[in-house]
């Protein structure tokens, strides 16, 4: 997937009369790239659509209209837009209740790194997480952290050729397993893919 570049952007006057359809736009396109692995645990799978929409509302929500200023969320952003041979994906762990977030956040250190998916018959694939910077410490994880899943051109194959794709949670404070990633978004993950 190409790289988001200056040239792909809204001046500021134009994004507040595009917004509305656009967020629309984005919402819709969201809901079909979601997947609720556990009553708490979602993965958000991002791509080009979505990193555009985020550099658009951070833009819109910093006033940011110097060119420099602008390529650094550029830069900030593009990682996150898979690249042919991955899916990228947030993780959000989801507590409504304050202390429970808490205590959930502390005993689930390390479960940023047993996110799993799998492709047919295919080992499973678990995510590579936060390559920007350390999300985690010594006493809790964070409630948001950002994956690479890099799939390996047989599993790429498979998919095409209509293997199943799964996904889950492998962490001795919580296991989790979707046996199946409903078809909308499998058929999107897929369109990620070289």
């Amino acid at each position: 997937m190409d790289r988001l570049t200056v040239a792909d952007l809204h001046p500021l006057e134009t994004y507040a009369r595009l917004r509305p359809e656009f967020r629309a736009r984005v919402i819709e396109h969201k809901a079909h790239r979601r997947l609720a692995l556990g009553e708490h645990l979602t993965l958000a799978f991002e791509d080009r659509l979505t990193m555009h929409y985020q550099v658009q509302e951070m833009l819109r929500a910093e006033r940011i209209f110097e060119p420099a200023d602008i390529q650094a969320e550029l830069d900030a952003y593009n990682p996150l837009i898979p690249d042919g041979t991955n899916w990228k994906a947030t993780l959000l762990i989801e507590y409504a209740d304050e202390g429970e977030r808490r205590a959930a956040l502390a005993r689930l250190r390390g479960l940023e790194d047993r996110v799993w998916v799998q492709v047919g018959d295919h080992p499973r694939l678990f995510g590579i997480a936060d390559e920007d910077l350390e999300r985690a410490n010594d006493t809790k994880t964070s409630a948001v952290h950002f994956l690479r899943f890099e799939l390996p051109a047989a599993a790429i194959a498979a998919l095409r050729t209509g293997a199943n794709l799964a996904a889950g949670v492998d962490h001795p404070g919580m296991r989790l397993e979707v046996d199946a990633v409903p078809d909308l978004l499998r058929e999107s993950l897929i369109a990620d893919l070289a």
